[in-house]
Order: C-alpha cells, then structure tokens, then sequence
C-alpha cells in the first residue's frame, strides 16, 4: 500500500468505524416483539447475536449450533503445517451466553419462512421475527468419482477445521521423506480463496523442514488463483519454484477441468485429461455449494448459493430471513472469514432497525485476508467497500496488498499482523 498509513492501522480503524457507524446508539424501543433465531454459531452466525445484543438489548437472540466448539478455518492451515496446535482455533460459546445470547446446542432440521418457525432435530420449535442463516458450506461430492463423506475420512479435504485438519496433519507426519503431496483445489467459487495455496505453503514448510526430498502437486482447475503473484513469488523465495528443486509444482487449467476421480485404494487421482497422478499423501477439496439447512429450507438457486440483498443479507426467495457468510452471494465481497464477520455486523445493524421500525442505513464492508507463506514471510490484501448506488453490487472503496518489494522485515511483521488478528477477530465474535 503506498500510504504513510500502514495496512494493519487501515484495517483497524475501518473495522472500528464500519462497526461504529453500523450500529449507532442502543435502540430504547420497548414492547414489540423482536425475536431472533440464528441458525449457524460459526463466524457469521455468532457475530450477528453479538452485535445484535450490542444493537438492542431487548431483541430476544437464539443461536442453534450443533457443536460444543467452533474451529477457525483462517490459520487453520498453520495446524497443518505444524506450526500451530489445533486448541489453538477452538473456541466455545461462554462468551454469547454472557453477552445474554441463548445458545442451544441441536441441529436445525427446518425453517418454516411461512410460520416463521425454526425446528431442531432434539425436538424443539423456536418462533421468530427474523431468522438469520449462518450455515457454512456444504460439499459437491458428485463431481468427483470415487470421493464422498465417508472417502473424506480417509482422505481428507479439511476444509471444515476439525478432526479432518489433524488427520491431514497426521499423514504428513507418517509419509516418508521423498513422498508425494497431491492437493485439488475445487473450482470457483469457494471457502477462502486463497486457502488451497497458503496450504501448500504450510505444507512445504513442513517439508523443507523435515522431508526435504518431498514435493507437492497441486491439480488446480483454475488457470489463475486469489494472491497468485504473491504466491508465486514467496514460492520462489522460500521453496524454488520454477526450478529443477521445486518443492512446489502447480498444474492450473481451464474451468471445469482438474480431478475428476479419487481411487481410494490406489491412492491416485484423475484429471480430466486421463492423466493418473498417485501420492502418498491426497488432499482433495470438492466443489462447495451453501450448507445443507439452506438448501433444505429453499434459500438455494440453480447454482446451489443463496441469493441475498446486499443491504440488509435478506434473502431474496424468503422474506425475513437472512443469509450470511460463505453461503450468501454477496456480490463483490470474497467468502472469507473477515468478510463473513463484516456481513454480520451489517446484517445486524440492520436486521436491530427493522425491528424497531427504522429504515437501515446505507452499509460499508471490510475485508482483509493474511497468509502465512513459510517461517517469517506473511502476505495480505486488505479492502474496504461501500453498496453500489443501485445496490446490484458490493464495490471496492479503497484497499491494498502487500507489495512485491517488501523488506524481510515487512514480512516478518505480516506473519504478527496475522496471529493479532486471529486473537482480535475470535475475541469479536466470540466475545472471549
């Protein structure tokens, strides 16, 4: 960024002022009813009821949640790579609960946008005013032959943090010096972006470390990808990219191409060129559409992601319910963490308004995205947006990334910025 404002201060202070201007002054309204029910306690999910909370305290939120614990995706990749412990990116729900949210842990099994009623697997009915619908991704296992959930045991994708993140890490640690990594990216669009390739960084850390005669394969069906120049250059920093020693090789086609098939027992995968490529170690990340509940509960198109209005997240199939996170179309914004817990803040300041009579304003979005390339080299991107004035759209403001020409030092700094971020973005949604 070529300001005297360095892009960790930039991202502060519009977080800060976005959320400030978002929320305004606590409502004093008193007597209507102002339930609401948030399917999902991940990212998305549990800022909304905070922020919520923070908008109104008379809104009544309930967060129905399935799991005791929530694991971060964003640097959950450092697991991988050994250089971050899995408790590291857990967190519970203490803090919602102390905040006056009520949490419920069960599965949502139906929304009924007509009754405005949310149902759970243990048996419960939850009526609300507004429902918001946090639920994450759900994966496209038909597009690759030979993978589905139970494969995905054994050969994990990972792309939900958990016990898929430990048993990935596991089988770095047991594959032979001189083995074969083979990553799939899925196609566009997908949880983080620039997730599949801070990954293979993470992982030829890993091995530069440990197994330096190994190698990573990465079968993109994308002839290009988020932070590629970024990227590229850190591989040729730190793992020699592009060289006869590449401890990094990325094959990136067209659209629609990249593996095709999985055979579990041969430990190989296909592309859709016929070639066979086989490693000792297989990440495969399928194509991702909107989590199951929204598809159950209509919110889908053709596509599988849930149409939205990108003032107010309300879906645009059911009145008064709304989407939010990687589920959501919100065009112009990426599905990242960051812009997850943005869209909530939003999506409460103006879900609090409604319910209190008021028209919501005109919204701002943030988004900022570290990557941890290798040991002290740190890369990011950094933006901030504003509602396209015939709301089609969200339109980037201002922003910026690391430069190409930044110092050891600056890179060093952006490996810090990261680990603050983590801590700061958990403490805001989870209020701990």
């Amino acid at each position: 960024m070529s300001t005297n404002i360095s892009r960790r201060k930039f991202v502060q202070g519009v977080g800060v002022a976005t959320a400030a201007g978002a929320l305004g002054a606590p409502s004093l309204v008193l007597g209507a009813s102002k339930k609401v029910v948030i399917v999902g306690g991940g990212t998305a999910g549990a800022t909304a009821a905070r922020y919520l909370k923070l908008a109104d305290e008379g809104i009544d939120v309930t967060v129905i949640e399935p799991n005791e614990h929530y694991y971060t995706c964003y640097l959950s990749n450092e697991v991988i790579g050994g250089n971050r412990e899995i408790d590291s990116i857990k967190f519970g729900y203490a803090g919602l609960k102390s905040a006056g949210v009520n949490v419920v842990k069960d599965m949502v099994t139906g929304i009924d946008a007509a009754a405005k009623k949310v149902t759970t697997k243990g048996g419960e009915s939850f009526d609300y005013d507004r429902c918001i619908v946090a639920p994450g991704i759900s994966f496209n296992y038909d597009t690759i032959e030979g993978y589905d959930a139970e494969v995905a045991e054994k050969i994990p994708h990972a792309w939900k943090a958990g016990t898929q993140t430990t048993t990935l890490r596991s089988q770095l640690e047991a594959m032979k010096d001189g083995g074969t990594v083979v990553m799939a990216p899925p196609p566009n669009p997908f949880r983080c972006p620039p997730g599949p390739y801070e990954r293979a960084s993470q992982i030829a850390d890993y091995l530069k470390r440990e197994k330096p005669k190994s190698k990573i394969i990465i079968l993109d069906p994308k002839p290009k990808f988020s932070k590629m120049g970024l990227f590229t250059q850190g591989w040729k920093d730190l793992y020699g990219y592009e060289t006869d020693n590449s401890m990094i090789e990325w094959h990136g086609e067209a659209e629609e191409a990249g593996v095709v098939k999985v055979d579990a027992g041969a430990n190989s995968v296909t592309t859709a060129f016929g070639e066979e490529v086989k490693g000792d170690v297989l990440n495969v990340i399928p194509a991702q559409k909107a989590g199951q509940i929204a598809i159950d509960a209509g919110l889908t198109d053709d596509m599988g992601w849930c149409p939205i209005a990108l003032d107010t997240f309300e879906s645009t199939i059911h009145k008064n319910v709304h989407v939010l996170g990687d589920a959501a179309i919100a065009k112009g914004l990426p599905k990242s963490g960051y812009a997850a817990n943005s869209e909530a803040k939003v999506c409460a300041a103006a879900i609090a308004a409604l319910l209190n009579g008021k028209e919501p304003g005109t919204p701002s979005y943030v988004n900022t995205c570290y990557s941890v390339v290798g040991k002290d080299y740190g890369i990011s991107v950094a933006a901030v947006y504003r509602l396209a004035k015939d709301g089609s759209k969200i339109v980037k403001v201002a922003g910026g990334l690391t430069p190409s020409d930044a110092s050891a030092e600056q890179r060093k700094r952006e490996v810090a910025y990261a680990h603050s971020w983590l801590h700061n973005i958990t403490a805001d949604i989870f209020g701990s």
